[in-house]
């Protein structure tokens, strides 16, 4: 499909030229073929253009009229208002503009305009006006259906039609494939409404078929040419590991426990993600892989995002192997050049980003393990595992990952659910409380302590900010201990505290000798406090909801029914929307397709996870369906005819990968 030709800078392109190209650079165009794939984000239908005397208010309408005369009524601020009268013969409307003056120049009466826009009675004259969405000059252009597309500050819609039609003359013939070009004639001159549904879907069917047959020769490539360490997995060394654990393994971890075992004994390098709702006991499993990989001479290694989780990790494991084989923690408190050193030859080793030090040598690592993968970089969790060779890699994350986002981020790793909690966990019961009633939760806090359980307070910010009206933790950990709850033992703990601080705070609250600990989100990964039943969430409009239930989950790690108190005042309906999805339920995946839903991918994940593609006609929320088909089609192509598979994609790649990395949020780079 990409050629040279479609490679042709767009300033060479008629009528563009070096000042036009740089306008165009702000919309991501460079070359001819980024044009031909600028899908328009909407089409307007001109094929029944009412008369004015048939409009009617609150519809949204496209119009065509004669200027009759051009209004800029003088405001007490800066605000501007431009009106302009426009009439068919039949009647008159008044045009609305708001903080657009530049246009005042532009309009004079006898000039014909086809404007878009909402209808409604002036509250000022009682006179039917528009705001005007978009606009343009009627020139007589014969078109039925027009593409709206995105714009940008000196781009004008006609003028981008005249240089999208240019290159439909001159280049669209250089794609050789004779569906794509019709596609993509569809989209750009639509000869109905009905073809632009159809030719979307396909030129997003070939976008997201290409991307995956990427992903999977990609992970087949892997599979291929690296050789993993082979692990025992005898069922007497299952026995012996199911013996220091006081529970049995759920049916799900039991499922997720026969994907591990088969990956690390195959020869093959696992490259696994593990997925798995808070408290679904996802840690117990990554310890059986570490368990398994020392038993047979090698090394393993656990990578979590904060010294907290590291630290509570290290507490947990090191008891639970104790006598068994040596277990060491590196974070930057411990972090010295003995200690690095030391590391060399110590059988599992947790810490957080100090692991990644170029000081810290392993001797025989086979097996790495990331916690809550999304914290770290590409090239944070690639350099830990080029201190092995080809180890063994499981990566986990209790951020649910809905299928559209997790099949786009992490095509090229197999992919494992555990998608039960362990017995005896009681579901939280999550309830919205406004500040009319915040009283009423201060006293079910009082009870609660007084029956011998602890609280979580989660607050915004570490300090009171003049800019946004939160509560911060310090000042609110002073108000509880002083004006609330004088008789109750109140902690603080912010990620300001320095590492010895932050532990000497977690073993006092687990000791039971903190009842209400107020805290950042710093509690948001891994803390595992069993008697904390309680948790209060300020502010919690300002939170996003993967963020809120990740916190939530902090608490019904244990037997006693557990309760959290959104207290807030949301505004917005996206606001509103999230607090609506957390009362609704507590299941992580539903409420990750909510918040993919509401925020979209790129602000769910956060600026941090730079792996998402970027897909010129695809929409991974709206095109779910279309994903999961052509992932299915690029897996039988793949196994019907792996070399053609392989030909196609390197055909293809700069089609594919649009002059960016699609694939920099893939696990190895």
């Amino acid at each position: 499909m990409s050629n040279q030709k479609l490679q042709t800078p767009i300033q060479y392109v008629k009528g563009v030229g070096p000042k036009l190209a740089k306008i165009f650079a702000n919309l991501g165009i460079f070359t001819v073929e980024d044009l031909l794939y600028l899908v328009p984000r909407e089409w307007e239908d001109r094929r029944n253009i009412k008369p004015l005397i048939q409009v009617r208010p609150a519809d949204f309408e496209v119009i065509k009229g004669e200027i009759l005369k051009v209004e800029a009524p003088q405001t007490r601020s800066r605000f501007s208002i431009l009106k302009v009268y426009l009439t068919d013969k039949t009647a008159t409307l008044q045009a609305v503009w708001f903080n657009q003056p530049f246009l005042k120049k532009l309009f004079r009466p006898g000039m014909k305009l086809i404007i878009s826009g909402k209808v409604e009675i002036s509250a000022y004259d009682h006179i039917m006006q528009m705001l005007v969405r978009d606009f343009e000059i009627d020139t007589g252009e014969n078109l039925k259906i027009v593409p709206r597309y995105p714009l940008t500050e000196g781009l004008y819609p006609k003028k981008l039609r005249s240089v999208i039609r240019t290159v439909l003359d001159n280049y669209l013939k250089a794609i050789e494939d004779e569906k794509t070009r019709n596609a993509l004639l569809a989209l750009h001159e639509p000869k109905d409404l009905e073809s632009i549904g159809q030719a979307r879907d396909f030129l997003a069917y070939e976008e997201l078929f290409l991307f995956q047959l990427g992903l999977l020769l990609r992970r087949q490539e892997y599979k291929e040419k690296l050789k993993g360490r082979v692990i025992d997995a005898e069922p007497v060394q299952l026995d012996e590991f199911n013996r220091l654990i006081p529970f049995v393994f759920t049916a799900a971890q039991d499922r997720v426990l026969q994907d591990i075992l088969a990956d690390i004994k195959s020869g093959k390098p696992m490259n696994r993600l593990l997925q798995g709702d808070v408290g679904s006991g996802k840690t117990i499993v990554a310890a059986l892989a570490a368990y398994l990989t020392v038993k047979s001479g090698y090394q393993a290694a656990i990578l979590a995002p904060t010294e907290i989780l590291a630290q509570q990790h290290f507490g947990k494991l090191v008891k639970l192997f104790e006598g068994l084989f040596k277990v060491d923690l590196l974070t930057s408190a411990t972090a010295s050049d003995k200690k690095r050193e030391e590391l060399f030859d110590i059988d599992l080793v947790i810490g957080t980003h100090a692991l990644l030090e170029e000081k810290v040598k392993f001797k025989n690592l086979a097996m790495v393990v990331i916690d809550e993968q999304h914290r770290f970089g590409v090239h944070q969790r690639a350099g830990l595992i080029k201190k092995g060779f080809s180890p063994h890699v499981l990566v986990m994350t209790a951020t649910p990952i809905p299928r559209s986002l997790a099949l786009t981020l992490y095509g090229d790793l197999d992919r494992s659910i555990i998608d039960e909690l362990p017995p005896g966990r009681t579901p939280v019961k999550t309830y919205f409380v406004p500040e009319p009633k915040r009283s009423d939760a201060y006293e079910f806090i009082r009870l609660k302590v007084g029956e011998g359980r602890q609280v979580f307070f989660v607050c915004p910010l570490v300090e009171e900010s003049s800019e946004l009206d939160l509560k911060a933790a310090v000042d609110e950990a002073k108000r509880l201990q002083n004006d609330i709850f004088p008789e109750l033992k109140v902690g603080l703990l912010h990620g300001r505290l320095k590492s010895d601080e932050k532990e000497a705070i977690m073993k006092k609250f687990l000791a039971k000798e903190i009842d209400i600990l107020v805290s950042t989100t710093v509690i948001e990964v891994g803390i595992d406090v069993p008697n904390a039943t309680v948790m209060v969430i300020e502010h919690a409009e300002r939170f996003g909801l993967s963020q809120l239930h990740q916190l939530r989950g902090r608490i019904g790690r244990g037997s006693e029914q557990s309760f959290c108190f959104l207290i807030g005042s949301p505004k917005s309906q996206e606001a509103k929307a999230r607090m609506k999805a957390m009362l609704d339920t507590s299941d992580g995946f539903k409420i990750a397709e909510a918040d993919l839903r509401l925020r979209g991918p790129g602000e769910m994940l956060g600026v941090r996870q730079s792996g998402l593609p970027n897909f010129r006609v695809a929409d991974i929320i709206r095109d779910e369906k279309i994903l999961q088909a052509a992932r299915s089609a690029a897996l039988e192509f793949i196994e019907r005819d792996p070399q053609g598979a392989h030909n196609r994609w390197e055909s293809q790649r700069t089609a594919v990968e649009n002059s960016k990395k699609k694939l920099e949020g893939s696990t190895f780079n």
